[in-house]
């Protein structure tokens, strides 16, 4: 048995371990490298053609975004997930390639102009397409065999919906042994999805450690926090514009501003406004939706079973066209707008920037690592 790793070892982004037991040939994640560095996005230095499967902790374009280059280059195994996790590949991936798309005509454009050299997007809509067909979805505690002396099972991680920590036992001579990679994982108490399940066993431990140098202690008040800035901003007429993941973080917003607006605890504002103008964070809200059974936690439920929606309420204004975001921009009443991408590299929230940066009233709000040489990471630094 060896485990190399090949992603995620000099930075926080680009999560890929390369498994080599029982003559064969795993990949746990195969994710994309976010900022702007000497290591970002390098092709990865083993054969696609002869990665036999891959494993997969969940959907963020960081564990999950180069699995169509996977493809391009002659991986033509099974990629195994949750269900809720392939729910969520399915939009993640195709508006991924439709980004490297227009990215990279952008840089062609301005190429052109400089004479300088030509781009290439890392994988286009057909490989996502045919990457998408290789996912088997697997429910979390369900022990499978990957192949003959590998045994496979994924527990709840609590990261994002369908997130999960993996445990994979390989036999070889006789002898089993255990390894665990953790995935990201999240906080107790969290929002919306269950907490993650602990493991207790292992020989061996692949543990991301993002925030591991830091003590969490008691978790905020989330909800009072957001309430007061809320209160601030819109007593002194500006706009809450918060740059937001469209998968996972903005799903958490709604479901906080849905505890706001059913508290009142917003004063002289009743009725303000949330839009959430990311076409792709309306995709993602809809696998929520109908992902809620085994990965939404109690006090979510509870909701649901009152005949509630988590992550719906009154005055929610939902984006869709170009033009209905733009039109955003002539609402001057005191509003949310919550909008991709987190980082701020690319999508709607540039234009939202604009319109509000130079605005002393309003607030940026980031709830969301900025990966180094990234718009959010010079915004939040000053």
């Amino acid at each position: 048995m060896k485990l190399t790793f090949l992603g995620a070892t000099h930075e926080v982004t680009g999560s890929c371990f390369y498994l080599e037991a029982c003559g064969r040939h795993i990949l746990v994640d195969c994710g994309m490298e976010q900022g702007r560095d000497t290591f970002e996005n390098q092709k990865l230095p083993i054969s696609a053609a002869e990665v036999d499967a891959v494993l997969l902790t969940h959907a963020h374009m960081d564990h999950a975004g180069k699995l169509p280059v996977l493809y391009r280059q002659g991986f033509r195994g099974m990629i195994h997930s949750t269900s809720a996790t392939a729910a969520l590949c399915d939009i993640m991936l195709r508006d991924n390639a439709h980004i490297q798309l227009m990215e990279s005509e952008w840089r062609n454009r301005k190429g052109r102009r400089s004479g300088g050299q030509s781009y290439e997007p890392l994988y286009d809509m057909e490989d996502t397409l045919k990457t998408l067909r290789n996912f088997v979805s697997h429910e979390y505690e369900e022990r499978f065999v990957l192949y003959d002396g590998m045994e496979v099972r994924f527990r709840d991680g609590g990261h994002l919906l369908g997130s999960a920590s993996i445990e994979v036992w390989v036999t070889e001579e006789g002898i089993t042994k255990k390894i665990v990679f953790s995935g990201d994982i999240g906080n107790r108490d969290q929002p919306l999805i269950n907490d993650p399940q602990y493991i207790t066993e292992a020989d061996y431990v692949v543990m991301e450690s993002t925030y591991g140098d830091r003590n969490h202690g008691e978790r905020p008040d989330y909800i009072g926090e957001l309430g007061r800035i809320l209160q601030t901003t819109f007593d002194r007429g500006g706009n809450v514009v918060i740059p937001s993941f469209a998968v996972g973080r903005t799903q958490v917003l709604l479901y906080f501003l849905r505890k706001i607006k059913d508290s009142n605890i917003i004063k002289g504002h009743n009725g303000f406004k949330v839009y959430v103008d990311s076409p792709l964070a309306v995709e993602s809200t809809q696998v929520f939706h109908e992902n809620m059974i085994g990965y939404f936690d109690e006090e979510a439920m509870e909701l649901v079973q009152n005949g509630k929606n988590p992550l719906s309420f009154p005055d929610l204004k939902i984006a869709i066209t170009s033009e209905e975001s733009k039109a955003i921009n002539f609402d001057e009443s005191p509003k949310v707008i919550i909008s991709a991408s987190g980082m701020c590299d690319a999508g709607r929230i540039r234009h939202h920037l604009k319109h509000n940066l130079w605005r002393k009233e309003s607030t940026i709000l980031f709830v969301g690592h900025q990966s180094k040489g990234t718009l959010g990471q010079i915004l939040q630094d000053g």
